[in-house]
């Protein structure tokens, strides 16, 4: 598909019920008409803990846009599930001006990351490959069904699997997936609490 293609078909009313990535003339296409409940579930629950962790270090700064979607014309288009800016120059829409974050416009977020309940291959294969090419500083997979949490830190143009976030420092793979564990269990309330303590103990690294 060329990019004129993918324009018109993102344009177009059969690709409101859809998530969709586009690298470089490859185009992937998920039927997402309706998020299964593990999917919405856990996806509100990241949310949480990304919005825990930043309250619990109030000296930076970060915004979330989960869901939007990335377009860099011409090239690579996605829409991740987590999508997590950092620092200064987040995107800031302003009247007439598109809803799309433009990475022509706007730098690269600097963490996105997606839920995988159905779709682990692709997760882990294509979507990885597009978030390299994009030059996304770090991704996370979080494996429902294997109640996993895959960090990954780009070197180059390639992905390096890590046990610790390098955006929110300190925060490792190990505590998510214990997060992750206790949600069949437990509410998600009860797990920002359980969370909450986890990173305020005192000189304990996550």
């Amino acid at each position: 598909m060329t990019w004129d293609e993918y324009e018109q078909w993102r344009d177009g009313t059969t690709s409101k019920t859809a998530q969709w990535y586009f690298d470089r003339n490859l185009f992937l296409v998920r039927d997402m008409s309706w998020a299964g409940i593990s999917h919405a579930e856990v996806k509100d629950l990241f949310i949480l803990l990304i919005s825990l962790w930043y309250m619990a270090h109030p000296n930076q700064k970060a915004r979330s846009f989960s869901g939007g979607l990335l377009e860099r014309s011409g090239l690579q288009a996605a829409a991740p599930d987590l999508l997590l800016y950092v620092g200064e120059g987040a995107p800031r829409w302003k009247s007439g001006e598109t809803r799309r974050i433009d990475l022509e416009q706007w730098r690269v977020p600097n963490l996105v990351g997606e839920i995988s309940d159905t779709t682990l291959a692709s997760d882990l294969h294509e979507m990885k490959e597009i978030y390299a090419a994009i030059g996304v500083p770090e991704y996370w997979m979080i494996d429902i069904q294997g109640k996993r949490v895959l960090m990954f830190v780009l070197e180059g143009k390639r992905y390096r699997q890590v046990e610790a976030s390098t955006v929110m420092v300190g925060l490792t793979g190990v505590l998510l997936e214990e997060a992750l564990g206790r949600w069949e269990q437990e509410e998600g309330i009860e797990i920002g609490n359980w969370f909450m303590q986890q990173i305020s103990r005192s000189g304990e690294i996550c």
